[in-house]
């Protein structure tokens, strides 16, 4: 939050406060043709498929304002809606923002919060094209709403895997929810526990993986580089295992996936070693890392095998064979969702 000079969010009043944030902002996609001033944005897709995902971020449920910078905050929310249409095998366009603000915060917090949505918007030419602000009486809440497009032969969906696709995942997995519990831990440090004492030395990537994640934008340009269509394809929010169940369940599919093959970053695993933690249960479970995990033909094995930071981690089968996870020593374990929850009790 902001220390210091602080100017309150009355003084500009709504309005003011739109028009502050919002006036620097420059169209930079033809497909928007008018943005931020009037009732509505105007745009123009021709002959594309439009594609439409939206996020509601809350307060003490999905963040913690004690650990994230809102700068930080600003960049993730606007990324995990990029990763949204990716995972569609589609180009982000655009965004609206709309917020709940509460009187703790002031212009300068918010000034922050949008310098981290631009910083995402640049990145991946995106244009912001509206929102809404409101105040709150519980905190922040953030909502964003991204729009996206693709050629209408191009747009991949969850139910398209087939009995012997292979199953590909981008990047590694765990890190984020391992930068989770090193927040947590660290937490405790702010709650008059003077013995702990924060030591992020060599964790950084787990930070990094946690505060401010990436959509893969790479991936979808390399996938289409090498002439690749994935036949299903969903971006990992809430753990592999059940992403994967997403799949094979809208698939009308079953699925091995091999334990040794699951990508995990050496920092990953030192800090499951020091929680104590299974690791494979962190990686399949963990959620937030925002990498994809999308499934393509037995015959394009050559091609996706040579696509940069792409790991074949098993294959679709019939689907009364269920989903199992094949360990090293060669069990097969049944996969289970045990990925976030938020309406879990």
């Amino acid at each position: 939050m902001h220390e210091g000079n602080r100017t309150e969010i009355a003084t500009l009043g709504e309005f003011g406060l739109i028009k502050h944030l919002t006036e620097d902002i420059k169209l930079q996609n033809k497909e928007s043709v008018y943005g931020i001033g009037d009732d509505a944005a105007v745009l123009d897709f021709s002959d594309k498929q439009v594609l439409v995902t939206t996020d509601l971020l809350m307060e003490g449920v999905h963040f913690d304002l004690v650990y994230t910078p809102l700068k930080h905050l600003g960049y993730k929310a606007a990324m995990v809606n990029f990763s949204d249409i990716y995972a569609m095998n589609g180009c982000p366009k655009q965004i609206t923002i709309s917020l709940a603000l509460s009187k703790r915060f002031c212009i300068e917090d918010m000034e922050e919060f949008y310098d981290g949505v631009k910083l995402a918007c640049q990145l991946h030419h995106v244009d912001i094209v509206g929102g809404d602000t409101t105040s709150s009486v519980t905190g922040l809440a953030i909502s964003i709403t991204c729009i996206g497009e693709a050629a209408k032969d191009k747009v991949v969906y969850r139910n398209g895997a087939k009995e012997t696709d292979l199953i590909c995942v981008s990047g590694d997995l765990g890190a984020a929810y391992m930068g989770l519990q090193l927040m947590e831990r660290e937490k405790a440090v702010f709650q008059g526990e003077k013995e702990v004492q924060p030591d992020f030395a060599g964790k950084e990537y787990l930070l990094e993986r946690f505060l401010k994640p990436e959509a893969r934008k790479d991936i979808i340009e390399n996938l289409a580089a090498a002439g690749i269509k994935p036949t299903s394809m969903m971006d990992i929010s809430d753990g592999l295992s059940s992403e994967l169940m997403h799949i094979c369940s809208q698939s009308n599919a079953g699925c091995r996936v091999y334990e040794e093959r699951i990508p995990i970053d050496y920092q990953t695993a030192v800090m499951a070693e020091e929680f104590n933690m299974n690791l494979s249960t962190c990686a399949l479970n963990g959620g937030e890392d925002y990498e994809l995990l999308f499934t393509v033909p037995l015959t394009d094995h050559e091609k996706v095998s040579q696509i940069k930071d792409v790991r074949i981690i098993g294959h679709i089968t019939k689907p009364e064979l269920g989903c199992a996870l094949i360990t090293r020593d060669g069990n097969e374990l049944t996969l289970k969702a045990q990925g976030w929850n938020p309406l879990k009790e």
